[in-house]
């Protein structure tokens, strides 16, 4: 995937300008290409002769022409993030200095990092596994308190633990269970088929428990889905800009405007969530509407949120069967906000007369006009109750990548069937095949199972620098 012979190096800051800018540079002979290019403010010693995890001060040289005073930072492997030799340059954060320092070291013999490869690095020396690489990234992109913490203990190895605990549960059976294939002749049984029966149950429960944490999870690191949905020229895309405080959505009085789903994400009493405006819902010729409407079903389905606006100048009960034909595809794990806007177009007593329908037949409804932005605050308030989510203790293991999951997933599968095996009695060389795929599974969420394909996806989707 890589030469590792290679000194790779990057900005590791922020684009832009800035008071600093960081340059690092990891690989064998990354001090060496410091050493040429920097000399100390005070006489002394190179910095391949300095010790590691020291700083020094002095100016970066292109030739006889000074371009910048820096301070140089060296970590010796294995004992640095790669687990390579790396150094890191703070330099003054003009842009133009630190194109001019980048260049100049790719001159010296460096090589332009790519996305994520310094941790990449790291994983391949074993620094960290490919959990904890995941759990870098989800750290950096983190956006509230309860995103960063659950990353930070995944990048701590919290996932990794669990799931260690697991796999050496499992390959102490595994061995005894290849350990009778040794003796089949003399017909004797060193793993116990009732303490591993319970073993797998016990591994199935725990496995039960994450996949569970996953709804969790994936709200805390991508936001709660809430979907905007009604007929068409109901105020969907008027209530995501109001929302969004932003004019995102195209309005028009022409029915039928919005084709596709339009998506953003604003944060509200510490909590993420993911604005979906959908097409208007109604039968049509329209070929590319018809696409938008399937698609704002989808949408639907996967929302845990769903606010169906209906409109306030309609008459009662056609309202009222409207939302009873739409609640049939709410699901128990959802929660449907009855909007009734346009509220200021029409009389109170109507609004009043609407609401109160709508409520006695067991809906959550609120009057709102989201043009004039009338209980848009209340509605934002309403969203944090329903979204709130329960915070993981701080060494909770909670399941936030999709690619985990589906792992524990297909682990769960095999395992079910070692158990259908034990309750059949079939022989020992049939449980290890579905054992060592469920133990495969696992492995593959750490990167003990990996291939290249999947790290460079992994991978690719890091910062530069990082």
């Amino acid at each position: 995937m890589l030469n590792e012979n290679n000194v790779i190096v990057a900005i590791a800051t922020a684009p832009g300008m800035g008071a600093i800018a960081v340059i690092r540079l990891s690989g064998k002979g990354a001090i060496e290409i410091a050493d040429g290019i920097f000399k100390p403010a005070r006489k002394g010693k190179k910095l391949m002769q300095q010790p590691a995890y020291t700083i020094h001060y002095g100016s970066i040289y292109d030739g006889d022409r000074e371009l910048d005073q820096v301070l140089v930072s060296l970590f010796r492997g294995p004992h640095s993030y790669t687990g390579e030799d790396m150094v890191e340059i703070s330099c003054h954060g003009s842009v133009v200095i630190q194109q001019q320092l980048l260049e100049l070291l790719v001159r010296h013999g460096a090589h332009l990092a790519k996305p994520g490869e310094f941790t990449l690095r790291a994983f391949l020396n074993g620094k960290i596994d490919l959990s904890q690489a995941e759990a870098i990234a989800d750290l950096i992109a983190s956006t509230n308190e309860t995103a960063r913490r659950v990353a930070f203990n995944q990048m701590r190895g919290g996932i990794s633990n669990k799931l260690a605990e697991l796999r050496t549960e499992l390959l102490k059976f595994t061995a005894l269970v290849e350990l009778e294939l040794d003796f089949s002749e003399e017909d004797v049984e060193f793993a116990d088929r009732t303490e591993l029966t319970n073993l797998i149950n016990t591994i199935l429960e725990e496995i039960d428990r994450l996949t569970a944490s996953f709804s969790q999870g994936n709200a805390i690191k991508m936001g709660i889905p809430v979907t905007i949905a009604g007929k068409p020229n109901v105020g969907k895309s008027t209530l995501l800009n109001r929302l969004l405080n932003e004019e995102k959505a195209i309005v028009s009085e022409i029915a039928g405007t919005t084709r596709d789903a339009i998506e953003d994400t604003i944060h509200l009493g510490g909590i993420n969530f993911r604005f979906i405006d959908t097409a208007g819902i109604r039968s049509t010729t329209d070929t590319i509407e018809s696409i938008g409407i399937k698609r704002a079903f989808d949408k639907i389905d996967k929302a845990r949120i769903v606010l169906y606006l209906a409109d306030a100048q309609s008459n009662t009960n056609v309202v009222v069967n409207e939302i009873d034909e739409f609640s049939k595809r709410i699901t128990s794990s959802q929660q449907l906000i009855i909007l009734v806007n346009k509220e200021d177009k029409t009389t109170q007593n109507h609004v009043d007369e609407l609401i109160g329908e709508v409520s006695q037949k067991g809906y959550m409804a609120m009057a709102i006009s989201a043009k004039e932005g009338h209980n848009i605050d209340a509605l934002q308030q309403l969203l944090i109750n329903l979204g709130k989510i329960d915070m993981p203790d701080n060494e909770e293991v909670i399941v936030t990548n999709a690619r985990h999951y589906n792992a524990l997933i297909k682990a769960r599968e095999s395992l079910l069937q070692v158990v259908a095996g034990l309750k059949a009695n079939i022989s020992g060389d049939l449980l290890t095949i579905d054992i060592y795929q469920a133990l495969d599974y696992l492995g593959e969420i750490t990167g003990q199972i990996s291939n290249d394909e999947v790290l460079g996806y992994i991978f690719s989707k890091f910062c530069i620098g990082k």
